[in-house]
């Protein structure tokens, strides 16, 4: 009778973390953490990068009404002072600076930028480096993706992050402390099919900055790379694809930063299974990828749901 009931249990215990897991927008360790530390971000300086609109434009406003102190940096100023605007009127206390970057500038401009970060707020320096800027270029195959494009495509993503982390880190190792959220992507854990190069920008930045942890958190580097699957862009509409929404993306991503997490997953299913698979089950996870990897192809091209089970019941039609 006791085992009868033990297996019932067990079985049942199976089945909510599997209805859990079927609902859940994150991995189950940043679903775990509760709400963002208040404690770790108020008064604190954060430098954003890509702020001028979509998940960098979200992030900071969370971050001013956390206590905050911003600055912002894209290419375009006016956005920036329109951002700037919009979060001061919202919270009229937070200390918000705009500050223009191009991480496809070069490691000269780039210096400049940093020299300046780090004289605003009275030289109080940069502790938190929220590394958001990016280049989504298009869907295409892996053939199908020019030099020019490749290049672009890392200068931005890849090299102009890593030069501004290797510019700035040096100021956070004399202050002891530091800590860089590198917004990755879903495309830098699994294949991307329709996006190689994007994909392999992103694997990149995992590599680096994991590393780089590694080297230097005993110096009071932190290190917090985020992986978020599709995410609702701002002012979209209509389309058949479940996406994150950017709050509750950039939400998570703040609970991930302020708890201290190494990395994290944030996604609906079936990207977050994938996930999942990829990590942990690699040789089904990888084959899973080829069953939709011609077909995802197909569906970005007629710009259709990409990210859907239901790419796994089409035929092959990609050549």
């Amino acid at each position: 009778m006791l085992a009868v009931l033990f297996f019932f249990l067990s079985l049942s215990a199976v089945a909510a973390i599997l209805f859990k897991f079927a609902k859940a927008d994150g991995d189950f360790t940043l679903l775990s953490k509760g709400p963002a530390k208040r404690q770790a971000v108020e008064g604190k300086v954060v430098w954003v990068t890509g702020a001028s609109r979509g998940i960098g434009k979200v992030l900071a406003t969370q971050f001013a009404a956390l206590g905050a102190k911003l600055i912002l940096s894209a290419r375009n100023k006016e956005e920036l002072e329109r951002v700037k605007n919009e979060i001061t009127s919202k919270y009229p206390a937070a200390g918000v600076e705009v500050l223009p970057l191009d991480l496809s500038s070069g490691e000269e401009s780039l210096m400049k930028s940093v020299q300046e970060a780090e004289s605003l707020f009275s030289d109080a320096g940069v502790d938190f480096m929220i590394h958001n800027a990016a280049f989504d270029c298009p869907k295409k195959k892996a053939l199908e993706d020019t030099e020019e494009g490749t290049e672009y495509t890392f200068r931005v993503n890849t090299l102009g992050t890593i030069t501004l982390t290797r510019l700035l880190a040096p100021h956070m190792l004399d202050r002891g402390k530091g800590h860089f959220v590198v917004i990755s992507s879903a495309a830098g854990k699994t294949p991307a099919p329709g996006q190689a190069i994007y994909s392999a920008s992103k694997h990149a930045l995992n590599g680096y900055f994991h590393t780089l942890r590694s080297e230097f958190c005993q110096r009071g580097i932190g290190v917090t790379v985020i992986c978020p699957g599709p995410i609702q862009a701002e002012n979209s509409i209509g389309g058949s694809e479940k996406r994150l929404s950017s709050e509750r993306c950039c939400e998570l991503t703040i609970v991930a930063a302020t708890h201290g997490l190494k990395e994290a997953w944030i996604s609906y299913q079936p990207v977050l299974l994938v996930m999942y698979l990829v990590q942990y089950m690699p040789t089904v996870g990888y084959w899973l990828m080829d069953k939709v990897g011609a077909n995802r192809v197909d569906a970005a091209g007629k710009k259709g749901n990409t990210d859907g089970w239901d790419l796994l019941f089409k035929k092959k039609k990609s050549t």
